[in-house]
């Protein structure tokens, strides 16, 4: 599955749209270090973090997008910082959880 893959399901919408990147794995975490830390490469990171930090840590950890769950807001300058360093974000009303779900049953990483 690739982030423009992602845009095509009903439940996402994009938010910063950055190069296309392919999605291998999928990771929930709030806490910034946390995600730092274990973020996996690649991977869809799901968060309600929309501030220039968590797009710090995306960059940082080379995850293929941010989802932003529970229509959470993205910051102005978070959106900026992303288009500059190149990040993809997405938004959904989704939490993370059914987010996660969604992305790793599109992707093929579990079986519906």
């Amino acid at each position: 599955m690739t982030t423009t893959d992602l845009l095509k399901l009903e439940a996402f919408l994009p938010a910063v749209t950055a190069e296309e990147r392919a999605i291998t794995d999928v990771y929930c975490a709030d806490l910034l270090s946390w995600a730092m830390g274990n973020a996996p490469e690649d991977g869809a990171w799901c968060t309600v973090m929309g501030n220039v930090n968590a797009v710090a840590v995306a960059a940082l950890a080379d995850v293929a997008v941010i989802v932003l769950c529970e229509n959470a807001e993205l910051a102005e300058d978070a959106k900026q910082k992303a288009a500059g360093q190149g990040v993809n974000i997405v938004t959904t009303a989704l939490p993370a959880f059914k987010a996660a779900l969604a992305i790793a049953q599109a992707a093929g990483l579990v079986k519906p």
